[in-house]
């Protein structure tokens, strides 16, 4: 097997001799790439985050940002990586580097004081700056053409090009690409002055060329190091033979999970197998009867590839975690660590997802609402793996997720609700309804879901539901929240679903 190699900023370096759980932004900075900071290690700052090379939803290649601080190095074998220091370009040799025009709008805005944190927005910023289809999105009238900024994009504007709200700039950049990037100098307006400036990208710029060539593909990786080990297979066949034969092994994707649980908690593991790349696991198909997303989907991808198809998880996408942590959070990872907190499973739940369970004999589908058996406990058995998660169409037309938290974005939730309802002629069909914060593991609210089917949609019918959803689950009190308060939520959650949705409900 090839020694493990990583290229950044276009050169090509041997991941040795870092340990197997070493991050990407240890191996940086051990480099000299100081630009790369450590503020959290737990995924929440951004201050380390950096671009890499992936497949593309609208180009054969994505910049994707990502945190640094979780991501093992050994995760990256084959793959390509761009730090802060890499986005600037040299003309001639032994000239000063000529800043990119995201890191210039970032300078000549004030969107950088003490400057901890510029270069993670930088990286952020950048992603977006290259995402294919932000021009598109671009109000006609700003100067879009240039990548030297534009006074024409200055955010005193207080919507988007479409007049929908103020976090789209008039040159289609998303400021959720940079929600999961803290400051705590410049207040954040100079930081949106500088986004809501940048142009296109140039036809010379190198980055956006790079987009036009798929990205590196996967290669096996086998890195060890004394008694520990990380492992990527080519397939889904052999992963799972491996997980057969080590089925204490800790399975990733993402790690924005282990990642906090290494950094953190100084966990360390004897064998660390990926999955983020198997083709099998990557796979988003829409059938007549049920869509199937593949578990090792990226939430930025899955979200981009349904493009608002189904609108309980386009609901969900802005509020789980931030930008930074979606390029890596996947369904499978979500719902394999079987946290009670998660923001997915009960918008799965409301959804009536099942999961495809696969290890290396056989699969079976196993309804989510059937999954969890107990705190952090499912009915997966050692050496299995979740491959995708099904929804059955067609979709109910009335659906809300109401994500109670102490932030608006980027934070976990106290309570989690997600609604799925079918009104038919004023009267409730069908409701399905999930929960999270309220139970040791998400839950289905039964009894509320029977309080609902075959009555009138009316303040009546909702306010006495809203009593029985008020007792469901068995909330606890902890530094989020209180008992009292989870319980009162879920009560108010349905009653503000109710005035939503009245006036929108088909007849």
């Amino acid at each position: 097997m090839v020694a493990a190699r990583i290229t950044v900023n276009g050169k090509e370096a041997p991941i040795a001799p870092a340990a197997p759980h070493t991050t990407v932004l240890d191996f940086l900075r051990e480099r000299g790439l100081t630009g790369t900071k450590e503020g959290c290690a737990e995924g929440e700052c951004g201050a380390c985050s950096v671009l890499v090379a992936r497949p593309g939803v609208n180009k054969p290649t994505d910049w994707v940002p990502v945190n640094a601080c979780l991501v093992p190095v050994a995760a990256l074998d084959g793959q390509e990586v761009v730090t802060s220091e890499g986005l600037a370009t040299v003309e001639a040799p032994g000239t000063p580097p000529v800043l990119h025009p995201v890191q210039e709008e970032m300078a000549v805005r004030g969107g950088s004081q003490c400057g901890y944190c510029t270069p993670g927005f930088v990286c952020s910023m950048a992603g977006e700056y290259y995402r294919p289809d932000r021009c598109a999105h671009a109000d006609p009238g700003s100067d879009q053409g240039t990548s030297d900024g534009a006074d024409g994009a200055d955010a005193d504007a207080e919507h988007g090009p479409d007049g929908a709200d103020a976090e789209h700039g008039p040159n289609g950049f998303d400021l959720h690409a940079l929600s999961g990037n803290l400051c705590r100098c410049t207040g954040y307006r100079p930081i949106r002055d500088a986004a809501f400036a940048v142009g296109a990208p140039t036809d010379e710029d190198p980055l956006a060329r790079r987009r036009e060539q798929a990205p590196p593909a996967p290669v096996a990786t086998e890195y060890r190091q004394d008694d520990s080990a990380f492992v990527r297979r080519d397939t889904l066949a052999e992963t799972l033979r491996l997980l057969r034969e080590r089925p204490d092994a800790v399975v990733v994707a993402g790690s924005t999970d282990w990642g906090v649980e290494v950094n953190i908690r100084s966990r360390r593991a004897d064998c660390v197998v990926a999955v983020d790349r198997l083709p099998e696991l990557r796979e988003l198909r829409v059938e007549s009867d049920h869509i199937e997303i593949g578990a090792a989907l990226t939430l930025t991808e899955i979200e981009r590839r349904l493009d608002g198809t189904v609108p309980l998880l386009a609901q969900l996408f802005p509020q789980f975690a931030s930008r930074l942590i979606r390029n890596g959070a996947t369904l499978g990872g979500n719902l394999g660590t079987g946290s009670p907190i998660g923001d997915s499973p009960p918008v799965l739940l409301a959804l009536e997802a099942s999961l495809v369970l696969a290890d290396a004999d056989s699969e079976r589908e196993v309804p989510l609402a059937e999954y969890f058996t107990g705190y952090r406990q499912s009915v997966r058995r050692p050496g299995e793996l979740i491959r995708a998660v099904r929804l059955p169409l067609p979709l109910s037309p009335v659906a809300a997720f109401h994500k109670i938290a102490k932030r608006r974005f980027d934070d976990i939730s106290s309570v989690a609700v997600a609604f799925a309802l079918d009104v038919e002629g004023g009267t409730v069909r069908k409701a399905r309804i999930g929960l999270g914060g309220v139970a040791a593991t998400p839950v289905r609210a039964l009894a509320t879901e029977a309080a609902l089917e075959g009555r009138p949609w009316t303040s009546g019918t909702a306010e006495a539901a809203a009593e029985v959803l008020r007792g469901e689950g068995t909330p606890m009190s902890d530094h989020r929240a209180s008992a009292g308060y989870r319980a009162a939520m879920l009560g108010q959650s349905l009653l503000k679903l109710y005035a939503q949705t009245t006036e929108a409900v088909p007849s």
